[in-house]
């Protein structure tokens, strides 16, 4: 399993408004190359999000249901990448004061992954989580408070 962890310093609707349009995935998930389809109804449980991904010449099409979702808190979702089989996403959004620490698991549950999970893959993914992450932190600030180094109107940046 890999396990990621990021302060994001806006708040946890603002975040959720991301997470629940999923149209907008394209913009902070590392490797989608497009969105194909969200069902009207995202992210309620069942619903999908089909997704074009790759890395290189190698590309996919990724279906996401929707497993667990708590507005605002928590949401779990399956991916499903054939003929890699499929991994469970869980992201889950915790008040952090007037900002939101953000962890996002993931965990292989069928298919070569299950096979391969372990410290060399789980190190990949932790980077292209990590990636992910900052992609959404610096959308959420920009998106709350105009700034697109992810600093706080008056703060300075490091």
């Amino acid at each position: 399993m890999s396990r990621n962890r990021r302060l994001i310093l806006s708040s946890t609707s603002r975040v959720w408004d991301l997470l629940s349009d999923g149209h907008r995935y394209g913009e902070w998930v590392s490797g989608t190359r497009q969105i194909i389809a969200a069902d009207p109804h995202w992210p309620e449980v069942g619903a999908r999000l089909q997704v074009r991904v790759g890395v290189g010449p190698l590309v996919l099409d990724d279906t996401c249901v929707v497993r667990i979702c708590e507005p605002e808190r928590r949401l779990e979702l399956e991916a499903k990448a054939d003929p890699f089989g499929a991994a469970r996403i869980a992201m889950n959004l915790i008040p952090w004061g007037e900002n939101t620490l953000f962890v996002l698991e993931w965990h292989p549950l069928r298919g070569p992954g299950t096979r391969m999970h372990g410290l060399p893959v789980d190190y990949i993914v932790s980077i292209r989580n990590g990636m992910m992450l900052t992609k959404l932190a610096r959308i959420a600030v920009r998106e709350q408070y105009g700034s697109a180094d992810g600093s706080r109107p008056g703060t300075r940046s490091r």
